[in-house]
């Protein structure tokens, strides 16, 4: 199982806080997350984690190459939105 996490505004977007998945080959990668989000969660949250400002971190690290994850059974994604601040 590998858990998605969404934080601030992407929680809202999503309708939820968490969603996990069980992907059949054992492995996500990052075409195969987009694809759940809007499959699965809720249709346009792909679009939303896109952003460029979004981070997204695996098991805690932030990663500098989104388009390079590979996310295996037991891991977490979280997806960062942008600081806001004033």
């Amino acid at each position: 199982m590998i858990r998605i996490v969404y934080l601030g505004r992407l929680a809202d977007a999503a309708g939820k806080s968490e969603s996990q998945f069980v992907s059949s080959s054992g492995d996500l990668d990052w075409p195969d997350i987009l694809a759940l989000l809007d499959d699965h969660v809720r249709e346009g949250l792909a679009d939303a984690v896109r952003d460029e400002r979004v981070k997204v971190a695996l098991n805690g690290e932030v990663l500098a190459d989104r388009e390079g994850l590979i996310a295996r059974h037991g891991d977490e994604i979280a997806f960062l939105p942008p600081v806001s601040g004033g």
